[in-house]
This record gives structure tokens, sequence and C-alpha cells, in this order.
């Protein structure tokens, strides 16, 4: 399968699928590194146990250094629309469906 590539603020990237693992909980994380050297650029997803989350969502970062991802993210096809945002106490997080 090929990589899956988004462009986030002019870098070509590539999208690697993590894992993060925190209370016993597997959940799906967003890391783009760039296309031409391999160095981390971003990591698109945040983990919120707090968040509920059904099986194949993320929490898109779409706030401070990642102003864009989510735009980036469903563009490439990456992410689906977000299906809620959720208010946390300064910003607002997005949940979307992981579409790779």
């Amino acid at each position: 399968m090929a990589p899956v590539r988004v462009t986030f603020r002019g870098w070509t990237c590539r999208v690697e699928k993590q894992q993060y693992c925190q209370g016993g909980v597997n959940r799906i994380g967003l890391l783009l590194k760039d296309t031409r050297d391999g160095e981390p650029v971003a990591v698109a997803t945040v983990n919120i146990p707090e968040i509920s989350l059904a099986p194949g969502e993320v929490i898109v970062k779409d706030y401070s250094e990642n102003e864009g991802m989510l735009d980036a993210l469903v563009a490439a096809g990456v992410v689906s629309a977000p299906s809620r945002a959720v208010q946390l106490r300064y910003v607002t997080v997005y949940v979307c469906a992981c579409l790779i």
C-alpha cells in the first residue's frame, strides 16, 4: 500500500498511523513526517481519555501550531469531516473517523 500523503503548512508529509495506549485503551494516533527526510512535522491528533470515541475515531488537534490540520487531513482523505466538536477549557478539538 502506498503511503498516504498530506500537505500541511507547505510540507508534503506522509501520514503514519500509530497507537495511543493509556489506561488499557488503544486509540489511533496520526503523525505527519516530511517525505524528503522522514523528520517529524506534526502530531495531528491528541489523546484525551475523557472524550468517548467509537472504534476508528480520532481527535484532531487544530489549534496552536496545528492550525489548519483538520482541513488538510479532510482534503487528503485521511479523516472524515468532524462528527462533533468538543470544547475543552481554552480550545476546541474535533472527533473524526480515521479513513486510512
